[in-house]
């Protein structure tokens, strides 16, 4: 797809100044190593050739990336990878695929890059290569209201009778494993199938990153939902990359580290993260 216009002049005022920029970027990448072969680049051999940089998305991750009531995706990580693709001059092709399967899609070489709220672990590590951190994302459990009447705390959600979803290849079903091994985890492709679960009485809790709660809450105001405090896990999101290509990880690290310096990547934590304007924009999937 087209990467979709950034609202407002976010974009225009960081590279309205290009001729800075560049001189910034290219001081960056001056330190990529020079005379590889095709063999040792092949992501970058294939952006280039290509002329578009292939990032793999979720759209379903409020507010690293979800669908608009406009119908385009919207969110920090697609205009954290407008402003990639618009410095390294290509053309940004976005490829929605569920969250589960992005390190998969990664690895067969489907796409170039993962930027999806993706939190950097070391199992992930050990399997594909992770630019940044360039923020933290928090996650909790969003609880019915028969859960939310009792008060436990998220020890006591590790019972055989307490039932858990999470999304699938997730840290937050590996919070489950790791912390709630007695209670029954069942795994979700797309989070509107465990807020329909949890509406319906069927499961108990879903664990997820704390703005996608807070939208199931503000989306239900009637069911009595609630989400456990203090959050449950605080964690590094970056941006996962094949780990066969030394030259294009340099590339995509030189590239944030100039948004970090520049401004930009602070002013979309400000513009994301650090208000719910965005709450308003986001589509409702059970209105689809």
């Amino acid at each position: 797809m087209k990467p979709q216009m950034i609202t407002g002049s976010l974009m225009h005022n960081f590279f309205k100044h290009r001729g800075v920029l560049i001189g910034l970027l290219l001081s960056l990448v001056a330190v990529i190593f020079p005379g590889a072969s095709v063999a040792e680049t092949p992501v970058l051999t294939g952006v280039i050739e290509r002329n578009a940089l292939r990032v793999g998305m979720s759209a379903d991750q409020p507010p690293f990336t979800f669908r608009s009531r406009m119908g385009s995706v919207v969110g920090f990580d697609v205009e954290l990878a407008q402003a990639m693709a618009i410095a390294m001059n290509l053309e940004l092709k976005i490829v929605e695929i569920p969250f589960g399967e992005l390190l998969v899609a990664l690895d067969q070489g489907r796409i170039d890059m993962v930027m999806s709220g993706v939190a950097i672990t070391p199992q992930r590590a050990s399997k594909v290569a992770f630019i940044g951190p360039y923020t933290l994302s928090a996650k909790s459990l969003l609880t019915t209201a028969r859960v939310k009447q009792a008060e436990i705390s998220t020890a006591e959600f590790n019972h055989p009778e307490v039932r858990v979803v999470a999304l699938e290849n997730s840290t937050s079903a590996l919070f489950v494993e790791q912390n709630l091994p007695e209670a029954s985890l069942y795994a979700i492709k797309y989070y509107n199938e465990g807020i329909q679960e949890l509406l319906s009485g069927k499961i108990d809790a879903m664990v997820a990153d704390i703005p996608i709660l807070k939208l199931a809450m503000l989306r239900n105001p009637e069911a009595g939902l609630g989400i456990i405090e203090p959050p449950i896990a605080v964690e590094p999101i970056g941006i996962a990359i094949p780990g066969n290509d030394a030259q294009f990880a340099n590339l995509v690290r030189n590239f944030l580290t100039a948004f970090e310096k520049t401004g930009l990547t602070s002013a979309l934590r400000k513009r994301w993260l650090e208000n719910d304007d965005w709450i308003a924009a986001a589509a409702d999937p059970t209105n689809e």
